[in-house]
């Protein structure tokens, strides 16, 4: 379709693309923040907006029980002022210990695990192979090869952890059996990617935490596991459910959030967009601001043979909040 420059050199699982047209979830269109921000990686619910997941990418045909990325206009605000307090702390701890230089390349050490309900594919079981050509979509994604801007990111795979407990699978999101799963399994500081594969509950494709100053056990991203490349989830199946995932991740926002008002996704070269885009609208234009919807963008909901980039501003951003929240 001419969309995607480099899309076959990323594409190394041998996956054929469709044309089946089936529709995202959009229950979350609607939020107006001032200063566009989610909340915080999950806490205590109901105790802290920190327990609001960032995603909710929805499969082909499904709905969710709760829209994870329905937030208040105070929310957006707290996690603007957050993100705000962060760098403020962090200059000073920086100034205090005689250090003026901040991570300008980052490599992120990545630990998934495999949640599985038994050892067949079908129970959650899949290949290796499968979660390396993630890595490689990671690093191809992050570095502009793909035909975007190139971020400061890298990924390097650390170890992959299989688990066979039927009581958490499928991976239901806010669910005590979540929570212990994390708990349970999570590894290194704020720096370390946690990635936990599996089928998930409510038709979600993944979801995510944002980061934040003290490290919680709930700190990662969840990703359906026939999302990653070779698998069976028609139309996302090539990464990108992980590229998206990992974009909330290291703190950016869907490219419509806020609708075409306020501050949208608190990045400037992303136009406004009204709601999530489904399938592949090339020159899809719902807001009367300059530019057509970002629909190639990795933070959109288009199908993955779609996305393709992330922009200069998303990957400053990702920077920022990276220094400010999970550089050592």
């Amino acid at each position: 379709m001419g969309l995607r420059p480099n899309l076959l050199t990323r594409r190394t699982a041998g996956v054929a693309s469709t044309t089946l047209a089936l529709l995202l979830s959009t229950a979350a269109v609607g939020v107006v923040p001032a200063a566009s921000a989610f909340s915080a990686a999950p806490g205590e619910v109901c105790v802290e907006p920190a327990d609001v997941h960032s995603d909710a990418r929805i499969k082909p045909g499904g709905g969710a029980k709760h829209e994870p990325n329905e937030l208040t206009l105070a929310e957006t605000r707290e996690r603007e002022a957050d993100l705000a307090a962060a760098l403020r702390e962090r200059a000073r701890f920086r100034a205090g210990a005689g250090a003026t230089t901040m991570a300008a390349s980052v490599t992120i050490p990545v630990v998934v695990h495999v949640i599985q309900e038994n050892s067949t594919r079908a129970g959650g079981n899949i290949p290796d192979s499968m979660i390396n050509s993630q890595i490689s979509v990671l690093n191809q994604s992050f570095s502009g090869a793909t035909g975007g801007a190139s971020t400061a990111f890298s990924f390097q795979l650390q170890k992959i952890n299989r688990v066979t407990n039927p009581s958490w699978y499928p991976i239901v999101q806010g669910s005590s059996a979540e929570r212990s799963m994390k708990t349970s399994l999570r590894t290194g500081g704020k720096n370390t990617l946690n990635i936990y594969l599996g089928e998930l509950s409510d038709s979600l494709l993944g979801w995510a935490t944002f980061p934040t100053r003290k490290l919680n056990s709930m700190d990662g991203v969840v990703v359906l596991s026939e999302s990653l490349p070779g698998g069976t989830a028609t139309n996302y199946n090539q990464g990108d459910t992980g590229t998206h995932e990992v974009g909330h991740w290291l703190n950016l926002y869907h490219t419509f959030q806020g609708g075409c008002s306020g501050s949208g996704d608190s990045v400037s070269d992303t136009a406004a967009e009204a709601s999530p885009a489904s399938g592949c609208p090339i020159g899809r234009d719902t807001c009367t601001a300059p530019g057509v919807d970002p629909i190639t963008n990795f933070m959109d909901y288009s199908y993955d043979s779609c996305m393709y980039q992330f922009t200069a501003g998303q990957a400053s951003r990702m920077l920022t909040a990276w220094n400010a929240y999970r550089a050592a």
